[in-house]
């Protein structure tokens, strides 16, 4: 199994952010309240090619905290993390 995954291209590896189901007084929250898909950057590519063969690099790096569509992506599991590949 791979220990590290290196995204090609304009491709960016995001790691799902669960958001809590408790607050921290001991609050549960419903599930409804948590429509909002968000994650985490692990790997970015280092950008596409235009038509004269320069780079195009992406804006994001790794860290930043991005919003996921609801639909899109290839999940994938690297161990116990649950990882998602997405295009742009």
């Amino acid at each position: 199994m791979a220990k590290r995954l290196i995204p090609s291209f304009n491709r960016i590896l995001v790691e799902k952010i669960i958001p809590p189901s408790k607050t921290t007084s001991g609050i549960l929250l419903p599930e409804k309240t948590s429509k909002l898909k968000s994650g985490k950057i692990v790997a970015v590519g280092p950008g596409a090619r235009d038509k004269d063969g320069k780079f195009i690099p992406l804006n994001l790096k790794e860290g930043d905290t991005v919003l996921l569509p609801e639909y899109g992506g290839t999940e994938i599991k690297l161990g116990e993390k649950e990882l998602v590949s997405f295009f742009f």
